[in-house]
């Protein structure tokens, strides 16, 4: 049977839901605070959480917001209250909850709702990256009001930006929650007819224009003409701009032009910045959800340390970084020292970073600047005071030009 944890600070109602679902066959945890639930959820996993909304260090729905920001909503729970109203069952729902019970809890509607939130097949699904609740820094939040509002029009969008920043996440923020979100890659090997009936009132998402070869652009180019009839939305990405997609991948340039109707460039990594530890704490619960590792968290430190490393490979780079930090890691908690540790044995220092010299001489030398600072800051672990000092700049003039570069400014203060 299932592993119940029920929650609550009335010692009554937890021994009585205890007794029945006991009898019912279940293991049952319990927790009469949000701090005992936070760590009865990390420790044992439980497929089913009953969470009352009144309690006296948190209430239940901070702390289902809670785990739905950190991937760890990936159980059914539902909410119990004896004075919510019906916005509080409306907004519990919206953020993650499952259902809502009314104390006092009658016992057939009780093993009712857990009977069918056992079934449900999001209990067994694990936590996705999503960017829907981020948006600390301001160019990820200006990139998703932009989407926002280009997902009034039907218009084939193209995203471009560099390799590595997962554009299929920026992608799903087009389609509605329950509206069809298929991958390019298998949909365009499929005859045309299923294509459309899978798309349908969705989103068609081919992840690289670069590698489609002729036969794919034939079948997307025939795809695009039905899109408007079906409802479909076709969004791309693209790496390279559109003359070298054309002259070095061989793509159809009107079939390029028809693709780019709307254009978006997506924010690199190192321009969102401020989200890089709410990513990196999404990624690790996915890698512990998964089972891969055992519990784990990350310490400040390592996530300021992530925070001010130049990322070249972007969100790719930062997931295999965190699932490498994690399954490293000898302790629960994910140290500077084993965040250096991975990041060091990525380095090459025996090969400088590649800088085009064809280019103007302002562009030249405003790319050798930022990647002489990207290195300075995560050698300094984001350190201004050091990095003023290694660099020579005098500490006003270093934010001014980090700024400038478009590059996050590390601590303004260092013990």
């Amino acid at each position: 049977m299932a592993h119940i944890l029920v929650v609550d600070d009335e010692v009554g109602i937890r021994e009585l839901l205890s007794e029945i679902l006991a009898d019912e066959g279940h293991q049952v945890s319990l927790a009469e605070s949000a701090t005992e639930a936070r760590k009865s959820r990390e420790r044992e996993r439980p497929d089913l959480v009953l969470l009352d909304i009144w309690m006296p260090d948190a209430d239940g729905i901070t702390l289902l917001k809670e785990w739905a920001a950190s991937g760890q909503l990936t159980m059914p729970v539902i909410m119990m209250s004896g004075h919510a109203t019906i916005e509080t069952a409306v907004e519990a729902t919206r953020i993650g909850a499952l259902d809502f019970l009314e104390k006092p809890i009658a016992l057939q509607r009780l093993l009712a709702t857990v009977k069918r939130a056992l079934r449900n097949p999001e209990a067994a699904a694990g936590p996705e990256l999503r960017l829907a609740a981020l948006g600390r820094s301001g160019a990820l939040a200006e990139a998703k009001k932009r989407l926002a509002q280009l997902a009034q029009s039907s218009a084939p969008l193209l995203l471009r930006g560099e390799r590595g920043m997962r554009p299929e996440l920026f992608a799903r923020l087009l389609a509605g929650a329950s509206a069809p979100f298929v991958p390019g890659a298998e949909a365009l090997a499929e005859p045309p007819s299923e294509v459309l009936s899978r798309c349908a009132g969705g989103v068609l998402f081919v992840a690289d224009l670069a590698k489609l070869g002729r036969a794919e652009q034939r079948q997307l180019d025939f795809l695009l003409g039905r899109t408007e009839k079906h409802k479909i939305r076709v969004v791309s990405f693209a790496a390279v701009d559109l003359r070298t997609l054309c002259e070095k991948h061989e793509f159809d340039a009107e079939l390029a032009g028809r693709l780019s109707e709307l254009t978006l460039k997506l924010p690199s990594l190192r321009e969102i910045a401020e989200d890089i530890p709410d990513l990196a704490s999404l990624m690790l619960a996915q890698v512990v959800e998964a089972r891969v590792c055992p519990p784990r968290r990350f310490a400040t430190a390592a996530l300021n340390a992530l925070r001010h490393y130049g990322w070249p490979g972007n969100l790719a780079e930062l997931e295999s970084v965190v699932k490498d930090a994690a399954l490293g890691c000898l302790e629960e908690e994910v140290r500077l020292e084993d965040v250096e540790r991975v990041l060091a044995a990525r380095a090459e220092p025996s090969s400088a970073p590649e800088i085009a010299l064809d280019r103007p001489y302002r562009e030249a030398r405003e790319a050798f600047e930022r990647v002489y600072f990207e290195n300075l800051l995560a050698k300094e672990h984001g350190s201004m005071s050091r990095v003023a000092e290694r660099s020579g700049l005098e500490r006003t003039h270093l934010y001014r030009k980090l700024k400038a570069l478009g590059l996050p400014v590390g601590r303004r203060e260092e013990s």
